[in-house]
């Protein structure tokens, strides 16, 4: 009897066991599930921490970057491995995936945890994801600093990433700030003004990216000196009314298919723009784009480059720079 008494309290006491573990362990369970609400207003909800990313957006792509590893990407954009056009086409190179605004049946196929997207220009592709069932961040393109830690700080919560995203703003910071440093130093008079010719004629306006990246550089941004304001297109005439001391010219060329110096001849040879300041004294430069038109943490790049060409080598010219806290 005493042995046939002993195995149901042994059982009991195993059962009991198991019990005070399962329950130890729900707590945790249900704490690595978390919630973000992006630039859209929606809430997102994950269970755990995503795995498998996909972005709709190179500046996406960066951000991302700059907090996880590149296994975590399922794809990449296209003009992420175009030297023209990307500060990544290394870390591109270990991503085979290259994609451009892909369709709904291509995200199905590769199965993302979550797809990041820009909210202002993918606003409907947001909404159709949604309606298979995928899990979407809509994301706040920056023109500032403020609007990189707003989209550094979102995606690093959707990833379950919060600590490191506060160490890339931190990272950020310190790289505007020794920026900041060295152009403090050119006096007001000696500020060069500098007018952007872009395949987007409206890139340079007041209050956009460009014009952020002018103050960081220390230059005045000549198409905001002259009220261009969004949406407003920069034309002959403006540049004629701006003068400015140096002319940046794209250099985009979607992998050596579109023919950008005939884009730029345009410009550059029109008897009417001969009398310009910087096609009079060929102060015409050619950026590195992956830089000027980058709206992730690595736009302090962008100013970085646009005061080496305003200012030589008083500020160094950023190269194959980008701003991550992933542990190599």
């Amino acid at each position: 009897m005493m042995q046939i008494q002993r195995v149901p309290a042994l059982l009991l006491c195993v059962m009991f066991v198991v019990a005070v573990l399962g329950c130890s362990r729900a707590p945790a369970e249900r704490g690595g599930g978390h919630q973000v609400t992006d630039a859209q207003g929606h809430v997102v909800t994950f269970e755990e921490k995503p795995v498998r990313v996909l972005n709709y957006a190179l500046w996406l792509d960066d951000v991302v970057l700059g907090l996880v590893p590149p296994e975590r990407l399922v794809g990449i954009d296209h003009l992420a491995d175009d030297p023209n056009s990307s500060n990544i086409v290394g870390i591109a190179a270990q991503i085979p995936v290259k994609l451009n605004q892909p369709s709904a049946e291509q995200v199905m196929a590769l199965r993302p945890d979550v797809v990041f997207l820009d909210a202002g220009r993918d606003a409907a592709v947001a909404e159709s994801l949604r309606d298979l069932g995928i899990r979407v961040v809509a994301c706040e393109k920056p023109r500032s600093a403020d609007g990189v830690r707003a989209a550094v700080r979102l995606v690093a919560a959707a990833l379950g990433e919060e600590e490191k995203g506060t160490a890339l703003i931190a990272v950020y910071d310190a790289a505007c700030q020794a920026l900041a440093d060295r152009v403090a130093a050119i006096p007001p008079a000696e500020r060069k003004t500098v007018l952007v010719i872009s395949m987007s004629p409206t890139f340079g306006n007041r209050g956009g990216l460009f014009d952020h990246l002018c103050t960081m550089a220390g230059v005045v941004n000549g198409a905001a000196e002259i009220g261009l304001e969004a949406g407003q297109a920069l034309t002959k005439e403006h540049i004629l009314a701006v003068n400015p001391d140096v002319m940046i010219v794209p250099v985009w060329n979607d992998h050596g298919t579109y023919d950008i110096d005939k884009f730029n001849r345009e410009y550059l040879d029109d008897p009417a723009l001969q009398t310009v300041q910087a096609i009079r004294t060929q102060r015409i430069v050619r950026p590195r784009e992956g830089y000027i038109y980058n709206a992730s943490q690595d736009m302090v790049f962008g100013a970085q480059n646009i005061a080496h060409m305003a200012y030589g080598d008083l500020v160094e010219l950023p190269v194959e720079r980008h701003l991550s806290v992933v542990e190599q």
